[in-house]
């Protein structure tokens, strides 16, 4: 399930908008003729070509795929609910404690989760407990690796771009001074130098960058939410009391999930004891 992400949706209209009113203004409030001398074409190419260039030796195609297609979690979101992991925790634990950790094979079979599915799963086939935390925890490890992987992408175009606006600026330096014999353009031609080093800029500080930022703390809160089950599993496994391992899984929340934990269960025996 995914959730819309309203912060990109207000940054991008937020950053757009006060660039164009700070354009608009500087040509005395005229938004066309104000933007219109931001824009440049072969400025424009230099700096996209050359970052997408950069980036494609960069990464191997296959990394460049999956990259680009992960670009889209800026605007949805995974949605991870660890208190209600938690609660899932506990019911199981209950269960192991009360029928045993064989009964734990019908509630892992409906699972939807296919981290915690699997967890379970190698705790009732009798897997040894060191076993099952080297196993959860490489894929755990491999999952922050891939995440990396795609945050560093996007953080090495926010370099490149910097730097091929400023190649732009030379090549229309170089152009500038090899017509220096008309003074009427060396102005404009040295507005149109600088665009390519703006473009570079706002492409790195305002796109890319923010990106990969966005994209790591996304993952970070998923590694959070995985590192939560591997140590509830392993309660489970080791047979503690279920209202230990509620609070033990507690303490990796913040105070203001803390509460929610529980809730869902609390709801369930209200509603039980009100039909009784």
């Amino acid at each position: 399930m995914y959730i819309l992400e309203l912060g990109t949706i207000v940054g991008l209209i937020v950053g757009f908008g006060f660039m164009a009113i700070s354009m608009a203004y500087t040509a005395e409030w005229d938004f066309i003729a104000g933007i219109g001398a931001f824009l440049n074409f072969p400025s424009a190419m230099i700096v996209l070509g050359g970052t997408i260039g950069s980036g494609l030796i960069a990464a191997k195609i296959k990394n460049l795929l999956v990259s680009l297609k992960a670009a889209g979690i800026i605007f949805k979101i995974p949605v991870l609910d660890p208190a209600a992991a938690i609660d899932t925790i506990v019911q199981l634990a209950n269960t192991a404690r009360k029928e045993g950790v064989l009964a734990l094979e019908e509630s892992a079979s409906n699972m939807g989760d296919q981290f915690l599915k699997k967890g379970i799963m190698l705790i009732v086939d009798g897997t040894d407990p060191e076993l099952v935390k080297g196993i959860m925890e490489t894929e755990l490890d491999y999952t922050d690796e891939r995440h990396s992987g795609v945050a560093g992408f996007y953080e090495n175009l926010g370099a490149y771009a910097p730097a091929w606006g400023m190649i732009g600026t030379l090549i229309g330096l170089i152009l500038m001074l090899g017509n220096l014999q008309d003074p009427d353009s060396i102005g404009p031609m040295m507005g149109v130098a600088l665009i390519t080093t703006f473009y570079g800029c706002v492409l790195a500080n305002f796109l890319f960058l923010p990106i990969a930022a966005k994209l790591r703390d996304v993952s970070k809160e998923e590694i959070l939410f995985r590192t939560v089950m591997i140590e509830g599993m392993l309660s489970i496994q080791a047979g503690e009391n279920p209202r230990i391992i509620e609070e033990k899984l507690k303490s990796f929340l913040s105070p203001a999930l803390r509460d929610a934990v529980g809730a869902t269960r609390n709801t369930a025996k209200a509603s039980v004891g009100a039909d009784e």
